[in-house]
């Protein structure tokens, strides 16, 4: 999955006993000095080296130190984002939406100074107290994602970050760790998180998953996880996303469904929750896919069903039409109803 050759260093991490650990774990990597992570001008432009962008995130790794911290308000698949331990990731889905200041091929930043990470979110979980009702995220402990912006099982091949995470959350009993993952990374199973870490799978249709999830873990893969995560302490959901309507959709989707119902146990089934997250796409990323995985992108961009969604920082994303959109959920919402009536839906958009 990843083999650094290459670790992109600001010096200050390499002072910290974290940075020392990811230094001394690949050893034989060319080591260059930068004076921010951000700031790395070989990983920027890499959108005319398209074709490179695997090789690049297999073999290329940042280590940095994370400057501001900030617990932020989210309301949907956690009450609060959690201050990143990491960003990027060595895998390569076509639609990934994540945050590409270091160039589309976004590889992996490990953040060094993982005491003062865990020091805020302790801090931070003190001060809202117990949570007083129930709500769409959980039914009584306040939910942090740690991984909105990578893929925490796979950061868990190249540091100890989130096993740190899993441990903090583990004593804190008015919250819970939670993260969505592609990739089964089974050392996880030995963390004891005691209920206090929520792990959800993303799934789609095997099909779909083959053309878009790049280096992903296959979906059977995933969905024979389940039990065992569930098995190991942890609190297992899936995300059902990104959903990309095609013909014959909602037929693969049915078929999902089913294998999903087959794989997990009732006793996984009984706590098994999902989210529902349509397709949003990027025009620059279309682009960019059009160079390295034109196939994608008769998935991914779908004129006629799609119109235009500016981002908050100005991107030009497209989403499917609302009036369609609502239409089509309801065909999967339906389709989950009856395939698999025990999976509570918390939110779907």
């Amino acid at each position: 999955m990843i083999s650094p050759t290459r670790i992109y260093l600001e010096p200050a991490a390499a002072e910290l006993p974290r940075g020392r650990e990811v230094l001394d774990r690949f050893p034989d990597a060319e080591l260059v000095e930068v004076a921010g992570h951000w700031q790395i001008p070989e990983l920027h432009g890499d959108e005319a080296n398209a074709r490179r962008w695997v090789r690049i995130k297999r073999e290329a790794l940042v280590l940095g130190v994370k400057k501001s911290l900030s617990a932020r308000p989210n309301g949907r698949s956690a009450h609060f984002i959690a201050p990143s331990t990491a960003n990027g990731c060595a895998m390569a889905c076509a639609y990934c939406y994540v945050p590409r200041r270091k160039g589309y091929s976004n590889p992996i930043t490990v953040f060094a100074n993982i005491e003062q990470i865990t020091g805020y979110l302790a801090r931070h979980v003190a001060r809202q107290g117990a949570m007083a009702q129930p709500d769409q995220v959980d039914d009584r402990a306040w939910v942090y994602d740690i991984g909105e912006n990578s893929d925490c099982s796979v950061d868990a091949l190249v540091s100890d970050n989130v096993r740190d995470l899993v441990e903090l959350f583990r004593g804190l009993p008015t919250a819970k760790a939670s993260f969505a993952t592609k990739y089964v990374n089974r050392d996880l199973l030995d963390w004891d998180p005691r209920g206090r870490t929520r792990v959800r799978f993303s799934l789609m249709p095997e099909r779909t998953a083959k053309l878009l999830d790049i280096r992903t873990s296959p979906v059977a893969e995933r969905l024979a996880a389940l039990d065992d995560f569930r098995a190991a302490g942890y609190e297992v959901h899936v995300n059902l996303s990104p959903v990309v309507v095609h013909d014959g959709w909602l037929e693969d989707w049915r078929e999902l469904l089913e294998a999903l119902g087959d794989a997990a146990s009732p006793e996984t089934r009984a706590q098994l929750a999902a989210e529902v997250i349509m397709l949003t796409h990027n025009r620059a990323l279309h682009e960019v896919n059009l160079r390295w995985h034109p196939r994608a992108e008769e998935l991914l961009w779908r004129p006629g069903l799609q119109e235009v969604k500016r981002s908050e920082g100005g991107g030009v994303n497209v989403r499917y039409r609302a009036g369609l959109k609502r239409g089509l959920l309801d065909e999967l919402l339906a389709l989950i109803d009856r395939h698999a009536p025990y999976l509570r839906v918390r939110y779907a958009f």
